[in-house]
């Protein structure tokens, strides 16, 4: 039984939809915010904790006709070229009116050349040269302006394209830098924005909630030729103020979190990975896991069981309804408190209640057995969600700001070092709370790259994404 859910599984991943569908009788077909088509499912009801009966039902959606809106409208501040394209007409004919069609075209990104000239002046008495002195650049020793540095690191950590295909863009143009000159650009411009790094750091562990997770790197390691070592990127979000920040440990272990977590107090969400279980053990740290992972498990298992894993979901679905209509009224924290207190903790105490005794009569190594056992485990840190608020009912925001690091290392492949994985925790730190905030990663980071040479240390802070007004 069990070697035939495991290739059942495997089938699944290999040839199956990646999005874990489910669809109840007469549930909102937008469950956790997925748009999904209607499909065949199955409504269950269970009469009592030793008997499930379920029916096969067809769910139908009305789809309302839209109108074409017709074509974009393209966007007042581009630049218009206009190019005239007249007829040949005999004398004395007169214009009453003109057609207009707008189209969209490219020109490829530019290199240019600023020559900086300065001139050299001598005093009256022939004693002193006069010269102006050399503006302030990122790096003085560098031919790259900001601009070109803000680039190649956009290009990189943004939309994931390698350095040395940059390289190869740049020799199209005719424009031939060593590979080994445009890594140290990345690095030299990631030592000079530690401090912003530094500072959102602070921001984002002063909250008193936090999500957290990690996800894996490839790292060259001198120690181990020829071979990759296995580093992780551990992952804090603020979703109270749309901050993140990456942490690179060459281990998933508990120092790293312990370390960097040690003056933390307030709420800790997580996916239930052991390594936090020391933070539960803390008087002023709540753990708190994700309800998203306990119901990804039933949808595992249903091809195991599908009567009682389609039960659990359907309750899964009432309560990310409630959450789903708490956002669509944006409700306060204390209204989205009441609203959990009277319709959610009923159906968690009830759902809880139905796992416990459903445990029994299930195999414990099966996927429905494994399913229940690791919500029953965890089950009191499922529920705090329903105490504040301000809480989630998962850890998806954090794991929608991992999700750039998981394309990117598939362009990229690893980290040249133990320290460049450092300086990519950086960059996509400062980076995603760009896209968290809206901001135009290139013209936030060019306007960085030309002010902090000169900007004071002690109000770096204001340079940070969120409080730059670069980009906006």
């Amino acid at each position: 039984m069990q070697l035939r859910h495991e290739l059942d599984q495997l089938k699944k991943m290999i040839f199956g939809a990646r999005q874990e569908r489910f669809v109840g009788n007469g549930a909102d077909p937008a469950q956790l915010a997925m748009g999904l088509e209607s499909e065949v499912v199955a409504a269950t009801s269970l009469v009592n904790a030793k008997k499930i009966e379920y029916t096969r039902s067809q769910a139908t959606m009305n789809n309302p006709a839209t109108s074409h809106q017709g074509r974009m409208k393209l966007p007042e501040h581009l630049e218009r070229k206009e190019i005239l394209v007249d007829v040949d007409h005999p004398e004395g004919c007169r214009q009453i009116g003109q057609e207009i069609t707008e189209e969209l075209e490219y020109q490829p990104g530019k290199l240019y050349v600023n020559r900086f000239v300065r001139p050299k002046y001598v005093s009256p008495d022939n004693q002193t040269i006069l010269i102006a002195p050399m503006p302030e650049r990122p790096l003085p020793k560098a031919i790259a302006g900001p601009g070109l540095l803000a680039q190649i690191v956009i290009d990189k950590y943004v939309d994931h394209l390698p350095l040395h295909r940059q390289q190869q863009r740049f020799s199209r143009e005719k424009i031939n830098i060593p590979y080994s000159t445009i890594t140290d650009w990345v690095s030299n411009t990631c030592k000079l924005i530690i401090p912003l790094y530094e500072a959102l750091a602070k921001e984002v562990l002063a909250s008193d909630y936090l999500h957290a997770d990690e996800t894996p790197i490839k790292v060259l390691d001198k120690d181990k030729k020829g071979e990759t070592h296995r580093g992780y990127f551990w992952v804090y979000h603020n979703s109270l103020r749309d901050l993140v920040l990456f942490d690179y440990q060459p281990g998933r272990g508990r120092e790293g979190p312990s370390q960097l977590l040690k003056d933390f107090k307030g709420h800790l969400q997580t996916d239930g990975y052991a390594a936090y279980n020391i933070f539960d053990q803390q008087k002023d740290v709540t753990l708190l896991h994700c309800m998203a992972h306990a119901r990804r498990k039933f949808v595992e298992a249903q091809l195991n069981d599908a009567g009682r894993a389609e039960y659990a979901l359907s309750q899964f679905q009432l309560l990310y309804a409630i959450e789903r209509r708490a956002g669509d009224q944006q409700l306060s924290h204390e209204r989205v408190l009441q609203l959990r207190q009277e319709e959610a903790v009923p159906i968690l105490e009830a759902l809880g209640k139905w796992m416990q005794q459903a445990y029994i009569e299930v195999l414990p190594k099966s996927a429905i057995g494994k399913a229940l056992a690791y919500s029953i485990e965890r089950w009191k840190q499922l529920m705090i969600y329903t105490t504040d608020g301000k809480l989630n009912i998962d850890n998806n925001p954090v794991e929608n700001a991992i999700r750039p690091v998981a394309v990117g290392r598939k362009n990229y492949l690893f980290a040249g070092s133990h320290e460049a994985a450092q300086r990519s925790a950086l960059l996509y730190s400062l980076l995603g709370t760009c896209k968290l905030h809206g901001v135009n990663p290139f013209n936030w980071l060019t306007y960085v790259l030309e002010a902090i040479p000169t900007h004071p240390i002690n109000k770096i802070q204001e340079l940070l994404p969120q409080k730059c007004k670069a980009g906006k």
